[in-house]
């Protein structure tokens, strides 16, 4: 996508914020083991604050899931920035998962299957990822332009 194109359809301050958010993710693998072959599992750090995150499926069928919160509302949006719209987006409830104990977002591109609890919409995530603490004088420069 171009610095002004998006799926996300967010103001391009808001959006630009959010990307630069991004490039200040630190990864680091996950302790312990991970997913199969078929997948990854990483740890998106970002200040202190961190989510999980596993890619399940191969190019034609992905599932991206993570940590419900404020980096991993983040590390989704970033990455409908780079692939498209998902096909769609779920949630599980904390304890669904022994991956996730406080609850995962999901979002599956292509053909792959999502289980979920709820279906929140891209907008839900854009106010998730507002209260990263990296953000958040990124999104009070923003609100004061």
């Amino acid at each position: 996508m171009s610095d002004t194109e998006s799926p996300l359809g967010l103001d391009p301050g808001l959006l630009a914020r959010f990307r630069a958010a991004g490039t200040k993710i630190a990864w680091r693998p996950v302790a312990g083991p991970s997913r199969g072959r078929s997948g990854t599992t990483r740890i998106a750090h970002l200040h202190d604050e961190e989510a999980r995150v596993e890619r399940s499926g191969g190019a034609a069928s992905t599932v991206v899931t993570v940590d419900a919160g404020p980096v991993g509302a983040l590390v989704l949006l970033l990455e409908i920035d780079r692939r498209g719209l998902p096909a769609a987006l779920g949630s599980q409830e904390a304890g669904r998962s022994p991956a996730f104990p406080s609850g995962a977002i999901a979002a599956a591109w292509g053909s792959a299957a999502l289980r979920a609890d709820a279906r929140p919409t891209v907008g839900d995530l854009v106010e998730l990822a507002r209260y990263a603490k990296c953000l958040y004088y990124l999104i009070i420069s923003y609100s004061n332009t």
